[in-house]
């Protein structure tokens, strides 16, 4: 395999799993979807965790509005408190659009890409992981090592620890530690399944 083909085998991962943290609707949230999931999950000896997932969704009556719910929670509006807010600024600046959010653009336009003028903020983790397929299809290691360690790995760690902890629905739990895989140094342990 060239390293042309790893760079774009490994750009649409990180696309998938921005994929995966986008708010679920029935447009994406499909067989087709959980099916590409399991297989991904199976190849990385994630198995039981894609048991596990598929196990809530079939005995669930309306397992897209499951998703949505616990989306809300996590990420957007969760009582007493958002458990999880999934931007950066939150994490490193304790406020949101902070310092951080800035820096963050700032390295986006110093590979050449900015931000739609409607998007969310650049730190969010959707974006960055968007961000990070971009330069895994420019095969720009370089860039793609110095944002994971300046930009995603700092905040993302305490992010994945609330969810993995918080969780009422395994599917965020999962997507979260296949984040986690994927954006691992590379000296670091793989896919640690049901481990946090």
């Amino acid at each position: 395999m060239s390293t042309s083909d790893t760079s774009q085998d490994i750009a649409s991962v990180y696309r998938f799993l921005s994929q995966c943290m986008q708010y679920p609707d029935a447009e994406w949230t499909n067989q087709d979807f959980f099916n590409v999931l399991y297989n991904l999950l199976g190849t990385l000896g994630g198995i039981d965790e894609g048991v596990e997932v598929r196990q809530a969704i079939e005995k669930s009556n309306d397992y897209i509005e499951d998703l949505q719910v616990e989306y809300t929670r996590l990420f957007i509006n969760g009582v007493p408190h958002v458990v999880a807010p999934p931007y950066g600024s939150v994490y490193m600046d304790q406020s949101l659009q902070g310092a951080f959010a800035g820096n963050t653009l700032a390295f986006y336009h110093t590979k050449g890409f900015a931000m739609e003028k409607d998007a969310d903020l650049p730190d969010h983790l959707i974006h960055e992981l968007e961000f990070l397929s971009l330069m895994a299809e420019e095969n720009d290691i370089a860039g793609e090592d110095e944002f994971l360690k300046r930009f995603f790995r700092p905040w993302f760690e305490i992010f994945s620890s609330r969810v993995i902890k918080e969780a009422h629905h395994p599917y965020f739990r999962v997507i979260v530690m296949l984040i986690d895989f994927f954006t691992k140094e590379e000296d670091k342990d793989g896919f640690q399944p049901n481990e946090a």
